[in-house]
This record gives C-alpha cells, structure tokens and sequence, in this order.
C-alpha cells in the first residue's frame, strides 16, 4: 500500500537546503511527464523551462515532449543529470527511486501527493536529498520572492 503522508523524522530537508537544491539542480529529468499542456507535470516542465532549467522528458509512453526527446526510463538517459522529478502514482516510485541511487542523482523531488517513505529512506542512506510532497514550483516561486 502507498504511503500518504511522510511519517519520516526530517521528512524534508529546512528550506536552505531546498534553496541550495533549486539553485544548484539545473538539469531536471521529469519523469511521468505529460504532453497534455493541461497536466501538472506539463506546466511544471514550462515553467522550469522558462526559468533556466534544463528539462529531461521521461515517459515511456512518448517520444517526446515540449518539443525535447523524451526517454522510456531515468536509465536510458545517456548524460548526467541532478533531479528526478516525480509525478508518478506512488506505487510506481520504488524502482524509479532504485535507479536514481544506481544512477548516482543529488536530488530526487516527489511532487505533492507523491510520497513513498521506504524509497525515500533508502534514497536518503544512498547520499541523496530527497523532497516529498512538494510542488517543485511552488517552492521556486517561494525562493524567488525572498
């Protein structure tokens, strides 16, 4: 059964850490992405975009989103890059969460909604900071205003 809320000590890191992660994350692969504009992870993936970052597309589903190729799993990205982006139903985080940690990523974000406290601990005794129920968004918006 998928967790609803994180039931971990710390469950995020303080927002310092979350301003150093937006700061220093620059390129995002957002897996679950949807081509539909309507969707979420679509919105999320523009205003990324609009502001500096690079996005990775990963749906296995499309060849690519936003004009960007888009890749079936975090695994077939043949670059390096800093942040998972989750927007993927909770059940589906724990083999993502895996390849992450066998990937070597700084930061894997779950947006809201989005928690799995036995990934997120796993990812977290890997070395990776890890944020959950969170809209990436939302939380840039905040840094952007300080």
């Amino acid at each position: 059964m998928a967790d609803t809320k994180c039931e971990l000590p710390d469950c995020n890191p303080p927002s310092a850490q979350i301003i150093d992660i937006l700061q220093n994350c620059r390129k995002i692969a957002i897996v679950g992405i949807s081509p539909k504009e309507t969707r979420d992870s679509n919105r999320v993936a523009r205003y990324l975009i609009e502001q500096g970052y690079e996005i990775i597309p990963v749906n296995p589903g499309q060849r690519e989103v936003l004009g960007i190729p888009c890749f079936k799993t975090l695994k077939d990205i043949p670059f390096r890059f800093d942040m998972a982006d989750l927007f993927i139903n909770p059940t589906r985080v724990p083999p993502v969460v895996d390849q992450a940690i066998d990937i070597g990523v700084r930061a894997i974000w779950m947006q809201e909604g989005v928690v799995h406290n036995d990934a997120a601990s796993r990812a977290r005794k890997a070395g990776i900071q890890v944020i959950m129920n969170l809209c990436i968004m939302k939380e840039h918006r905040k840094m952007t205003k300080r």
